[in-house]
């Protein structure tokens, strides 16, 4: 299986360390896209998201676990990264402490977790094939 490093060029491989809103797509169970823009963190393998195990993205990814994030990059607008995938793992996360993460990551500093903290999970997204612009 390829690395990340064969698979998003050198290029726009920043795109994925940058705290910058991406839009992650996911497929309905009736076929149609869900688009939403999600905070990300980036591990070197895998993109990770926040979520809940109430809420429509994690039902659609429970049906069909395709994904796809996109990326616009900050400095010149005409540029983006897609990097599409799956979904390969579900962590439970009750104490939100990966909220609080990606909150801090994004400008947002606190130590409080989400009111929904309980139902809270790590929604994690191989990287499987690229494009860009």
């Amino acid at each position: 299986m390829p690395s990340v490093d064969d698979i998003v060029s050198a290029d726009r491989r920043h795109l994925l360390e940058l705290p910058v809103y991406a839009h992650l797509g996911t497929i309905r169970p009736n076929d149609t896209v869900q688009v939403n823009p999600m905070w990300f963190e980036f591990d070197g393998e895998h993109v990770r998201f926040t979520h809940t195990s109430y809420r429509q993205k994690y039902r659609n990814l429970q049906h069909n676990p395709s994904m796809s994030l996109s990326i616009i990059d900050p400095e010149h607008p005409f540029h983006y990264l897609e990097v599409a995938g799956r979904l390969v793992d579900v962590v439970p996360d009750p104490e939100g402490a990966f909220y609080v993460r990606l909150q801090n990551r994004y400008g947002n500093p606190s130590t409080t977790p989400p009111r929904d903290k309980e139902d809270r999970v790590v929604l994690v997204m191989s990287i499987d094939r690229a494009t860009q612009q």
